[in-house]
């Protein structure tokens, strides 16, 4: 996720300065990675530069000045032109399991790689557990049960990926190990 575009869509709903930016990013984007409070003003230094925000009131609440931030009507028609843009389908799928395994059967062979890929099965079983008992949870609220969602959703695919991947590694080790 564009990290400027999130801002501006959390901007879209009220005033913030970069404190409340930060708390309702992690309120709406509960499993997404934490922004950095740096993250946060150097993107809202962008945002002001390109005319997607401005900059308002400077407060002091009991701690450091904190500078209001509103979106702009140039920000408004950016966030719009943002949510007609499909999102393309990445062209390039390789990801860091995918190396490592490729690698593990290269170096040190297919025993390696397919302990790897059982470690790495029950870690992500593990995942699955916590992101179901957030879902799960009484009190769970809809933004955490979709995040929640699209991580089982991820995880699955991987998990099918790795376990179809155990099923291929000794021809895996064949063809790379010649």
């Amino acid at each position: 996720m564009s990290v400027g575009h999130a801002l501006l869509g959390l901007l879209a709903e009220g005033e913030r300065h970069g404190y409340d930016l930060r708390r309702q990013y992690q309120r709406r984007f509960p499993a997404a990675k934490p922004l950095a409070p740096a993250q946060i003003y150097a993107t809202l230094e962008r945002l002001l530069r390109d005319g997607l925000v401005a900059s308002g009131a400077t407060e002091r609440v009991g701690g450091p000045d904190r500078t209001v931030f509103a979106v702009t009507g140039h920000g408004r028609t950016e966030l719009e032109r943002w949510f007609s843009d499909v999102e393309a389908p990445s062209e390039y799928v390789g990801s860091l399991l995918s190396m490592k395994v490729t690698l593990a059967l290269l170096i040190a062979g297919e025993s390696t790689a397919a302990d790897f890929l059982r470690r790495q099965r029950e870690a992500h079983l593990s995942r699955m557990r916590e992101h179901t008992r957030v879902k799960s949870a009484p009190d769970a609220d809809l933004l955490r049960v979709l995040a929640a969602d699209y991580a089982l959703n991820h995880l699955d695919a991987d998990l099918r990926w790795i376990d179809t991947t155990l099923q291929r590694i000794t021809q895996l080790a064949k063809e790379i190990r010649p």
